[in-house]
């Protein structure tokens, strides 16, 4: 990633007349980041063609953390997801959305923690106090892990039964037709992007 963006910056100066169009980054279904000239739905714009116009200024990548002094929870969360070798942003996109780090979190389902981990799914993971920050991550970032393998490295699927359940994804052969679900994967997956780029 670091070689693209020092080419990116780099290959405009030494062969102007190679990167005359606009580039947009992307991601597609399979979370893989795509590089194109087209403008596309999600797409970022991350090379401006040229000085025609003074780009406007890029929206920041939304801060994994907080005032509420969460960061190192978004650390730890980095440091377990590298471990067990999963992409942190999107670990980092799942707990924002789930809970926006917030530790006492609790639905009006019944999931707790950062991560908002169902009693059920505390208890597979061996999470015994799903307030404990360190737990409740190390337990999500298990059963992300566990999705991730059950839907063969599918992100969105993967995202979309961390909301509905695996059964649901399995069910509808891929995002069920929930309201609630259909905005959560557009949330986390729009969060997964921004994260990912600015690592």
């Amino acid at each position: 990633m670091v070689y693209l963006r020092v080419l990116i910056i780099i290959l405009p100066l030494v062969c102007p007349t190679v990167v005359l169009a606009d580039i947009y980054r992307t991601l597609d279904k399979d979370g893989v980041v795509c590089f194109t000239n087209h403008p596309a739905e999600g797409g970022e714009l991350v090379v401006k063609e040229g000085p025609k116009e003074t780009p406007a200024a890029q929206p920041r990548a939304e801060s994994v953390s907080s005032a509420s002094g969460n960061s190192w929870m978004y650390d730890y969360a980095d440091r377990y997801s590298r471990a067990n070798k999963l992409p942190p942003a999107l670990v980092k996109a799942i707990m924002k959305a789930e809970s926006n780090g917030y530790r006492l979190a609790v639905s009006n389902k019944g999931a707790k923690g950062c991560m908002q981990l169902m009693p059920f799914t505390s208890k597979r993971f061996k999470v015994s106090d799903p307030f404990d920050p360190i737990q409740n991550i190390e337990g999500g970032i298990l059963y992300i892990k566990e999705l991730l393998t059950l839907f063969q490295g599918n992100l969105v699927n993967t995202v979309a039964a961390y909301n509905a359940g695996p059964g649901a994804v399995r069910k509808y052969g891929g995002v069920p037709p929930y309201s609630e679900t259909r905005g959560y994967v557009k949330r986390v997956m729009s969060l997964y992007r921004q994260y990912a780029f600015a690592d």
